[in-house]
């Protein structure tokens, strides 16, 4: 919303995305305040040499500069505008400080650009939050609701619905006919609007998700996860500013990195947790990505055995898959 959001013990900030000139006006008048970015981000803008940007795995802080305003910031933070915008002057890196990856985890769930500015000073109008509660939020859910969902060619099934504590949003799980007590098959599939909706061929999702639900159909029975992790954790907004990247040459792993995210930023511990609420602490997983493996075994949920999950490619997705075996380490 743009609002100023106080972390306990660290910075005051705001979104550079979201807040208006005149939020800014208010609670930085004197127009001093800091610019926080990712370190992938400062690596893309050529800062890693520096010391206080070399890891691309902690946030960096901007130096205040009087020709760094609202608009140079936005140019600066959104790689869509490396091309079409004039140098950028003279910048100093500083090291993060308490709470600055909390503040940046923040920016992240919501879907924004990793950017971010500090305040000099705490508005009283500022919401406060404490790093722990961040973290304690993470891979929480609730579930909501669930209810019977006919579906065509399947068994009789289920859908539930799981709100997620550290951003509200609902994630699904569908529960396909039975499995008697064995570790079912299952798909976490992650929410991709442009595939499962529209039918893109520049991914392999859409298909994923109707071969995912025909398996589950033949085994009698499993459970589909659909999670609200778009263009691999990085929202929808954030995907469409990747794909723009790609249509200029870059892969899915480097416009990631480019617009300021990791390679992958999903989270698995809301998957087992949606599980653990199912009663399911064992599964037979379909999947190509050994994170997803990985990510459940951390979260205390057993993998008994991958289940390979390939589909053709087409000339529109051919390098994307690639891409995923090559420098994702997606197996065969």
């Amino acid at each position: 919303m743009g609002r100023p959001v106080a972390l306990s013990g660290g910075p005051c900030v705001v979104a550079l995305e979201t807040a208006t000139q005149a939020m800014l006006d208010i609670v930085d008048p004197d127009r001093r305040a800091q610019l926080l970015i990712s370190g992938e981000r400062a690596a893309a803008l050529g800062l890693g040499n520096i010391k206080a940007a070399a890891d691309p795995d902690h946030p960096v802080r901007i130096a205040h500069v009087d020709w760094l305003d609202r608009e140079a910031a936005r140019a600066l933070a959104d790689a869509g505008q490396d091309v079409s915008r004039p140098p950028i002057g003279p910048l100093t890196p500083m090291a993060p400080e308490d709470g600055d990856a909390a503040a940046m985890t923040l920016s992240r769930l919501a879907g924004l650009l990793p950017a971010l500015w500090i305040l000099d000073e705490r508005p009283d109008t500022a919401v406060e939050i404490g790093a722990e509660t961040i973290s304690e939020a993470m891979g929480q859910v609730e579930l909501v609701t669930r209810a019977r969902l006919p579906l065509d060619d399947l068994p009789s099934s289920q859908i539930a619905v799981f709100r997620d504590f550290a951003n509200g949003e609902e994630h699904v799980a569908l529960i396909v006919g039975a499995f008697g007590g064995k570790p079912p098959l299952a798909r976490l599939h992650s929410e991709c609007l442009t595939g499962d909706v529209f039918g893109s061929l520049k991914c392999d999702c859409g298909p994923q998700l109707q071969q995912a639900l025909a398996l589950l159909g033949k085994e009698g029975g499993g459970i589909l996860l659909y999670l609200r992790q778009e263009g691999r954790g990085i929202g929808l907004a954030n995907k469409i500013r990747a794909y723009s990247l790609q249509d200029g040459g870059l892969d899915t792993v480097d416009a990631n990195r480019r617009l300021g995210f990791a390679d992958d930023a999903r989270d698995y511990r809301v998957a087992a947790g949606m599980l653990k609420a199912l009663k399911v602490d064992a599964v037979r997983l379909l999947t190509n990505n050994p994170n997803k493996v990985a990510g459940l075994d951390e979260a205390g949920i057993e993998v008994v055995e991958r289940v390979a999950h390939h589909l053709p490619t087409n000339p529109h997705n051919a390098d994307y898959i690639a891409t995923k075996k090559s420098r994702s380490g997606h197996l065969d």
